[in-house]
């Protein structure tokens, strides 16, 4: 009965020790939304500062023209005037199109190469290297054979997307379900899954992680190849973000030029950034992200 009188007073702060401790102190540490939001941003803002003004210094020193080298006024003018008209935005459509079309595909063909690949020792013998050297081949070396084979059209810009981002994702599948804990297999058959219900239930979630990055991964290959697509394959009606790179170059027109080039870089960090939430908020639902330092 004092036993219990005594568990039921609460504990001061001398008396917290040990994990308790540990626990509480990152609790205090929470800083406010608005305080964590301003410690995320400040560094980015900070470096596109330092960016902007080492660009801005190269155009002083004169070490190109201002035809070829334009500064940050001028190019900021261009993208004004660029995203008031309506060709960047049907170029910039067009190409999230091909994006998402050709990463969607190329996610399925990953997804199930990967799984295949990761739980069948014949077919592991059989193509997983080959997956690897695949993944390793430039995107550029395979517009030669997507040319030959599709001529100058969208299929040939989507082959090369696939074949650049499938790769990826099935290695991030594989290596996924390889750091699997066998101890976590051997529990969810004791519990009676099987087949499917164990890679839904015991597989995935404990792969989702590794996963992710190789999505990710994908994600990055897919859009390089896109982009060096629409740089090759011109020819075809629609206008994208890569033809109006060419055409720019064509009419020496840096200031468009560099102005498309920094949308193509907003885009990669927008994406960056839904990869990067996604994965914080699995590693919070897992229990592995340090909340105190977030």
């Amino acid at each position: 009965m004092a036993g219990d009188t005594l568990a039921a007073v609460p504990r001061t702060d001398t008396e917290i020790s040990g994990l308790d401790a540990l626990e509480l102190a990152g609790r205090a540490e929470n800083r406010p939304r608005a305080a964590r939001l301003w410690a995320a941003t400040w560094p980015k803002l900070a470096a596109l500062g330092i960016a902007v003004g080492a660009w801005q210094v190269v155009v002083w020193t004169g070490w190109k023209p201002e035809y070829a080298v334009p500064g940050p006024a001028s190019v900021g003018q261009e993208l004004l005037r660029q995203l008031s008209g309506v060709q960047l935005w049907d170029g910039l459509a067009t190409t999230l199109r091909r994006a998402a079309v050709g990463y969607l595909f190329s996610v399925a063909v990953g997804l199930l190469l990967g799984l295949a690949v990761a739980r069948s020792r014949i077919l592991r013998a059989a193509i997983g290297s080959m997956i690897t050297a695949l993944q390793t081949m430039p995107s550029i070396a395979w517009f030669p054979l997507a040319i030959l084979l599709f001529e100058l059209s969208e299929k040939a810009i989507f082959f090369v997307v696939v074949l650049g981002a499938a790769p990826s994702i099935a290695n991030g599948v594989i290596a996924g379900v390889d750091y699997v804990p066998p101890l976590l297999l051997r529990a969810g058959r004791n519990l009676g899954a099987r087949g499917l219900n164990l890679y839904r239930y015991v597989i995935a979630p404990a792969a989702l992680l590794v996963i992710v990055a190789g999505l990710k991964q994908g994600w990055a290959f897919s859009w390089r190849s896109l982009m060096a697509g629409e740089l090759i394959v011109v020819g075809i009606s629609q206008t994208s973000l890569g033809a109006q790179l060419t055409y720019s170059r064509e009419l020496s027109d840096s200031p468009w030029l560099i102005s498309t080039m920094i949308v193509i870089l907003v885009l990669g960090l927008a994406v960056d950034a839904a990869f990067g939430a996604a994965d914080k908020a699995i590693r919070r639902r897992w229990g592995v992200l340090d909340q105190a330092g977030q």
